[in-house]
């Protein structure tokens, strides 16, 4: 039996929770369901706790990582992106935090898939339409059209674990596929998904012929009739190839008129304010975002601009918000239990106590020789 941990979690993250009660574990939740106040995140750390769960509304920085010095020993992330952890500051602290990635690849690609539907069928509108009593007549093209995703032209925007899998999604709808990414290049994976395009051709079960390749950024946004954005978030210094603002003014007017953007990714990749006016003034047709540069999305926000509601998708992180994928308790299928685990595996020294061993821990290189 293990020895007893003391754990205080940000919030309540399910069922994965008796897992460590079952184990001895001491635990404290926050209860309630917004973020606690980051003073009380410092005073629970200071009063000696072993762990610390958290998501991605609580800022881990310095103040928190000296308030639990010489008893903190693992911050456990449920979410897969850890913007709001200083990765320098854990560091210097010599204090493992770990992630939830993986677990949420399916929901979320299956989601910007979604998202994208929504975009091109019109579905917001056409739902108002109907819940407004405005529906009066039936006519081929009036009061509007949306438009098919099959066998139109995608782009997808960083070809992680989430891109690849949108990938897969799309080719399912028989769409001709663009792929960029800054960092890496998986054509092994893009050529399997041709060869799938082309059995499909030959066996007949598509009537004409869709490819798949790699181009450049600028040619994903000259051709694409929808962008998927997969990237990390990448600021200038901490890495050569930035995603920050990625998509801005010059870049979104590269986009055809006719084309479609949706971003599952990190919120500060699209200048929010280039966005809106690129919506306002039409250079694209439309977007869908569950992500912001600052979260929650701001009642003045020109994302809620009353001008462009038509064609501005707002949704609220929801991407990987699926039942299995935010709740399970197996570690293999939920990130509940990918937290739990990952915490598991520093307190009760897994892996022979390296913590380079850990697959959930993402600071590795603090504790490498």
């Amino acid at each position: 039996m293990p020895r007893k941990f003391h754990v205080f979690a940000t919030s309540d993250i399910g069922e994965a929770l008796d897992v460590l009660r079952q184990r001895g574990y001491e635990l404290e939740v926050y209860a309630k369901s917004e973020a606690p106040p980051q003073a009380l995140i410092i005073e629970k750390v200071k009063s000696g706790i072993d762990g610390l769960i958290t998501t991605l509304r609580d800022q881990i920085d310095a103040e928190v990582f000296e308030a639990g010095k010489g008893h903190l020993k693992v911050v456990a992330q449920m979410a897969v992106g850890f913007d709001n952890i200083n990765r320098a500051d854990a560091n210097r602290y010599k204090i493992p935090f770990t992630h939830t990635a993986d677990v949420l690849t399916e929901a979320t690609a299956e989601f910007a898939f979604f998202m994208m539907g929504a975009l091109a069928r019109r579905m917001w509108t056409a739902e108002h339409l109907t819940r407004e009593n405005k529906w009066s007549y039936w006519h081929p093209y009036l009061p509007f059209l949306g438009d098919e995703v099959t066998g139109k032209t995608v782009a997808i925007i960083g070809t992680g674990r989430i891109g690849l899998a949108m990938i897969k999604k799309c080719n399912g709808f028989d769409m001709n596929i663009l792929c960029y990414d800054p960092a890496y290049q998986n054509h092994e994976y893009v050529d399997a998904i041709q060869e799938v395009k082309d059995l499909r051709l030959a066996r007949g079960i598509t009537k004409g012929k869709t490819w798949i390749k790699y181009v450049s950024f600028e040619e994903a946004l000259r051709d694409a009739d929808f962008i998927s954005v997969h990237v990390p978030l990448l600021r200038e210094g901490e890495s050569n190839t930035p995603t920050y603002h990625l998509f801005n003014e010059r870049t979104l007017r590269m986009m055809k008129p006719t084309a479609f953007l949706v971003n599952t990714s990190r919120g500060p990749v699209v200048d929010e304010i280039a966005l809106a006016r690129a919506l306002r003034e039409k250079w694209i047709a439309g977007a869908a975002l569950d992500v912001y540069e600052k979260e929650p999305l701001p009642a003045d926000s020109p994302l809620r601009d009353p001008v462009i509601e038509d064609r501005c998708r707002l949704y609220p992180h929801f991407a990987s918000a699926a039942r299995i994928t935010r709740l399970s308790k197996d570690p293999n299928k939920g990130m509940a239990g990918r937290c739990v685990q990952g915490l598991i595996d520093v307190l009760e020294g897994n892996y022979g106590s390296d913590i380079t061993k850990m697959p959930y821990v993402v600071n590795k290189e603090a504790f490498g020789k």
